[in-house]
């Protein structure tokens, strides 16, 4: 968008979060955020490339992706856990598709345990897993965005997945993942600012709890999963769970023109969770 104030938007504002033609990549794509983030891009007909490390599970992601008929879907069984295998997921988006406009690092993992429990490999692989691996596929996207750019012009979308977690500690053996999460937060506010006047724009999503396949226990209508929603709803304002279409708003934002002047930015999908 130009830096000088014109109106031209007030005629279809919409527009703003148009991505259609864009060209994302997605990792994690077999996960729930992940899966999510392919279905929404694809859905608001960017074409996807997606990658996981599971060929059987991005089919079915595909095959999902390209019933909502929007834009076009490869996937590749990679997962960002070398820069070898990085550069390989961008080298694959840019001969499908000739370029790369977004990339959305939905890859991740958690593992709980006490600090005194927990081996440190455990540790280790899970800052592998959220930091590394993050920090490695968000180098190789840029490599390719900054190459592509024409005549001092550059643009790109880089989104992150942190969380609730990065901002405020647990109780349970939280330890790696807190950790790791801050460091989400650690490197999306200086890339943002590396990046600040190139065109790219850093930002990461930061939800709560919401709806998946490892928290479907917790909407479930028994003793347990009603215990357990009590004592967490008592810290969120908006008095319920997330859902899945409560961070596809916000991703749709943060791959789109709509976010040009936000960058370094942790959105909290959290009901108001960190607020209080």
């Amino acid at each position: 968008m130009s830096d000088t104030l014109s109106d031209d938007f007030l005629k279809n504002p919409l527009s703003l979060f148009e991505v259609k033609g864009k060209v994302a990549i997605v990792t994690g794509a077999s996960g729930a955020f992940g899966a999510l983030a392919a279905k929404v891009l694809a859905g608001a007909s960017a074409h996807v490339l997606i990658a996981a490390g599971s060929a059987d599970a991005l089919k079915q992601v595909a095959a999902d992706c390209a019933a909502l008929g929007g834009g076009k879907v490869e996937s590749v069984a990679l997962r960002p856990s070398s820069a070898e295998n990085c550069e390989k997921i961008v080298a694959a988006a840019v001969k499908a598709f000739g370029r790369l406009d977004i990339l959305v690092v939905g890859s991740g993992k958690n593992d709980v345990a006490k600090i005194v429990d927990m081996a440190p490999e455990r540790f280790l692989d899970v800052m592998d897993a959220n930091v590394t691996q993050s920090w490695l596929m968000a180098r190789a996207a840029g490599q390719q965005m900054l190459k592509q750019g024409k005549d001092g012009k550059t643009s790109g979308k880089v989104v992150l997945m942190s969380s609730a977690r990065g901002l405020l500690g647990h109780p349970a053996g939280y330890t790696a993942y807190c950790a790791s999460k801050s460091a989400i937060d650690g490197i999306t506010k200086a890339l943002g600012c590396e990046w600040g006047d190139t065109g790219i724009t850093v930002n990461a999503i930061a939800p709560t709890v919401f709806r998946s396949a490892l928290t479907a226990w917790m909407y479930e209508d028994t003793e347990r999963a009603r215990e357990v929603r009590k004592g967490f709803l008592a810290r969120v304002p908006k008095g319920r769970l997330g859902e899945p279409s409560d961070l596809a708003g916000p991703l749709l934002f943060l791959a789109s023109s709509a976010s040009d002047f936000y960058t370094g930015h942790i959105l909290y999908a959290d009901g108001g969770y960190t607020a209080g």
